[in-house]
């Protein structure tokens, strides 16, 4: 069986080619061999048995265990949320804030790390500051951890220091930081629990925890952490300082508000690459 026909099988079984390319491109490492190139008892093996557990509803980025995000390649399994566009985007909006912001060697916190995806972005990108990244989860610290190393080894004296912390949103940060951190980012569950049950299986898939919020304090579905993410950044923040909070869309206004009840100023919500709004900034001075 070439690679053409084996593409031509899994597509069909998908009912996605682009699925089915990228589990051969996984298992065979090399996303331009030639469609007639013949493959192995083993290979096909592996790429039907990957393709099984696409189809049972397994995501594609925890079957094939590591997914782009930006310049990275980063390791990703069930104990981690899936890295999105979305909060691609939001890592520019926070570098957007922290040059605003001009601070020499800035201090940059990424609350409820997950994968690292964030913190490893900016710690990649930027030429100067320290990266904390923190995450409740013991098992996202462990993911973090694993791409934290290879990061290094790749990107050797090039990039950001950066220390791993578990800690629920910024609590665990020590006492010196109180008021020296420049720029907070965050992306906290924002699904409300009546969400759920419609997202879809592979969604589903991923930690609960990591998607599912409930209400915030004035009763909008899914914005409690959102809440918390800013309410705990507004007492470490620096004076001037910025909050960047991924959101779903129809939470926009209602987190604007919050946000300036919490005594930030020049509250804005950035949009995705499907122009909906996505990365709430607020700024204290």
């Amino acid at each position: 069986m070439t690679r053409a026909e084996l593409a031509a099988e899994l597509a069909a079984s998908l009912g996605a080619r682009h699925e089915a390319r990228f589990i051969l491109d996984e298992v065979l490492g090399a996303p331009l061999a030639s469609p007639v190139q013949l493959m192995g008892e083993r290979e096909i093996a592996v790429a039907r048995g990957m393709a099984a557990r696409r189809k049972a509803g397994e995501p594609l980025q925890y079957i094939i265990g590591h997914w782009p995000f930006r310049t990275l390649d980063l390791r990703v399994d069930p104990r981690v949320l899936i890295p999105r566009p979305e909060t691609e985007q939001v890592v520019d909006v926070a570098m957007a804030e922290i040059a605003y912001l001009g601070a020499a060697r800035p201090v940059i916190v990424d609350a409820g790390t997950g994968s690292g995806a964030i913190a490893l972005s900016l710690a990649t990108e930027m030429s100067d500051g320290v990266v904390w990244a923190l995450d409740a989860s013991t098992d996202a610290l462990a993911v973090a951890r694993v791409n934290l190393e290879t990061v290094r080894q790749q990107h050797e004296d090039s990039m950001l220091p950066v220390t791993l912390l578990e800690s629920n949103w910024l609590a665990a940060l020590p006492g010196s930081l109180r008021g020296a951190v420049n720029v907070v980012v965050a992306n906290p569950p924002y699904v409300s629990g009546s969400e759920w049950d419609g997202l879809a299986e592979d969604v589903r898939r991923e930690p609960f925890g990591a998607l599912v919020a409930s209400a915030g304090s004035d009763g909008t579905p899914g914005l409690s952490a959102v809440e918390e993410a800013m309410s705990q950044a507004r007492t470490w923040l620096s004076k001037p300082g910025a909050v960047v909070v991924e959101l779903a869309p129809d939470q926009a206004e209602p987190a604007t508000r919050m946000a300036r009840s919490l005594g930030y100023v020049d509250v804005r919500v950035d949009p995705d690459l499907a122009g909906r709004p996505r990365a709430l900034v607020g700024r204290v001075r």
